[in-house]
Parts: C-alpha cells; structure tokens; sequence
C-alpha cells in the first residue's frame, strides 16, 4: 500500500500482516506514516494504490461504517453534552439496538473498565484517566473485528500513562482482541506490543517481537530510536586489516573484543553499537574504552554515567553501589555478544 498527498509520498509500499487476536504496534518517529495507516484502514483516507483485507474480505472499497472498526483517538473525541452512559450507548443507538440490550452492553464494558461509578456524569467532570476509560469503552461496546488505537495515552501524565498501559494489556489478555496500535513512545511498544511494527519516512524497517527490536535492531535508525538512553554508536574506518575501528581520534580493538579480526572488512565503513546498559564498568583500571566521568545522571533506580572517551562521548549504566564521580578516570568493557554491528546502516554479523 501506498499513500501521496501531492508530491509528497506519506507511505512508500509497506506490507504487513496482523494475526486474529493480536497486539500489533506502529512505532516510529513522527511523521513517518503511523496515523495514516489508520486513517487507510479505517477508510478516513483512501490508499493511492494498494489492497487492504479484513480476513479474506477486502475493505478499502468500502465506506468507514461498513468495516466493523472501532477508533480510539488521541483526544477522547467524547461528546460534552452527554453523560458517560450516553455516550458509551451512542453508536448502539445509532444502529438502533433494543435498549434493554444497549443498558447491558454499557453496564458490562463499564464494569470492565472500571468506570461503572460515573456513568452519570459529563466528561468535563472526570479526570484524564476517567475520559481515556470512557473512549476505550465506546469502542468496546461495538464489539468491532479491530481496535484501532491513535496514541490513545499521550496526554496523560506519566505515572497515569503507565498504569494505563498495565490496563490495556490486561483488557486485550481477557477480550483476546485485534488491536493495531499507533505509539512514537517505545516503553508502550516494548510493554503492550506481540509484534512491533517499526517505520521511518513512510517505509518499514522491523517487524519482530519486542526482544527482537531490542536485542537484534535490523539497522541504525532501529537501533537508535529504541532504548533509553539510546544506544552508543562508534563509527569509522576498518583499520589494521580487520583488527581495529579507528573512530576519529579512538581507535577500538575489534580483534580482541570479537575473538577474529574483521578482515572481510578491512577499509570499509562501520558502525558498531553498544547499549549502555552492556558496559562493564572497571573503575580506574584500564577497559576497553577509556576516558573520564563528564557527568552522572542519576534516576533513582538507576545511574547514568556520561564519559568523555577522546572526542567521543558515551553513556554507560553503573551500579547503585558504585561511588563513581564527575572528572575521574574509567574503563570501560563489553562482550562481545552485545556489540551490534552495522555495515552501510543495516545489521550485520562479525
């Protein structure tokens, strides 16, 4: 499918498939095409060429109402003038359901949702949270083929985003449901997502599972839009037949750190990533990157180390233990089963 208004190409023939039942995350900067392919399959837009299927029906000659998908958007979109009940009741009215049925279609997702407490109340007497629960469960009540999710938490504050999080796994885990959910933060991907569904300027770059976005990101726009802090990168020049990355002013040991130099390599371009989670911190003893703490960023549960390694700057975790402080010497190691390596920006083994 693809997608252009005007000269500009929003998407760029993305194909993908999500499993009935499944939690499917869109995740990727802004701008890079997430919402569009929910406004695409929830017919707000029409694709500029391209198919899109619901099971073996396809959908995308059909008008929005027709499709049996339910929106939840970023902004609530609740009706002011209305209780909870009436405008969890609304859509079922529209399609002029017996009221008896409709009373018990509110009450159970109300009661799913927690909210059953508010149903007489108007959405500008309930919190962030309350609204969120309110939109989540007009949705549920038309017990849709899909879930369609536009950043639904962003405007909640952050530990309320969490905990809503935690609920929306829980929700999905007993209503077993199709969800596609649009996310630019990575912890809602890492948390809710089955599969994870990476996309940059209009184009996919990852498909996989929340470990392997992670642990094995396909290239470096992967790799440096997932994880926080985000991952070291050391890019340079293959030097010493194989045996050594010259980084500007570092040069970086690859013969020692992988067990065999990178001869297949040698004169070529690379970059070779680190989470900072993956240092070993030395103290003062000589590592296989040295340099000074230019700063300590600590977190509570956890502290970041900011070090200053020739003209390259990197961030590793240290322990809480630690007594580590700005302007001292360390060293720094890592194995070599968590160095990534990247050969013209895509994934590539040692």
């Amino acid at each position: 499918m693809s997608k252009r208004f005007g000269a500009a190409e929003i998407l760029k023939n993305i194909s993908f498939d999500v499993a009935d039942g499944e939690f499917c995350i869109l995740l990727g900067p802004s701008g890079c095409g997430k919402s569009t392919i929910l406004r695409l399959i929830a017919g707000l837009e029409a694709p500029s060429n391209g198919e899109i299927f619901i099971g073996d029906q396809r959908i995308d000659p059909l008008p929005p109402q027709k499709r049996d998908i339910a929106f939840v958007f970023q902004t609530y979109a609740l009706y002011p003038h209305m209780t909870v009940f009436e405008n969890l009741a609304f859509s079922l009215r529209l399609r002029g359901m017996p009221q008896q049925e409709i009373a018990a279609k509110v009450n159970e997702a109300a009661r799913l949702l927690e909210i059953d407490s508010l149903l007489e109340r108007r959405p500008q007497m309930l919190s962030g949270g309350q609204r969120q629960r309110v939109a989540l469960g007009r949705a549920l009540v038309r017990q849709p083929k899909i879930f369609l999710f536009d950043e639904p938490l962003s405007n909640l504050d952050a530990a309320l985003r969490s905990s809503m999080r935690v609920e929306l796994a829980r929700l999905h885990r007993r209503l077993g449901a199709t969800v596609l959910y649009v996310t630019h933060d990575q912890a809602e991907a890492l948390t809710l997502g089955e599969k994870i569904i990476v996309l940059d300027r209009g184009e996919i770059q990852q498909i996989g599972s929340a470990s392997d976005i992670y642990h094995k990101p396909a290239n470096v726009m992967v790799a440096r839009f997932v994880g926080s802090p985000q991952m070291n990168f050391f890019s340079g020049e293959v030097a010493d037949g194989g045996a050594a990355l010259q980084c500007k002013n570092l040069r970086l040991d690859l013969a020692g750190l992988l067990q065999n130099a990178l001869a297949r390599l040698a004169g070529q371009s690379l970059t070779l990533g680190v989470r900072p989670e993956d240092f070993h911190v030395t103290g003062d003893d000589p590592g296989w990157i040295n340099g000074t703490i230019d700063l300590i960023e600590d977190l509570g549960s956890d502290r970041f180390l900011h070090v200053k390694c020739d003209d390259i700057d990197v961030v590793a975790r240290d322990g809480r233990e630690k007594s580590t402080r700005p302007g001292e010497p360390i060293g720094l190691n890592v194995d070599a089963d968590r160095v990534h390596l990247f050969l013209n920006g895509k994934r590539t083994e040692p």
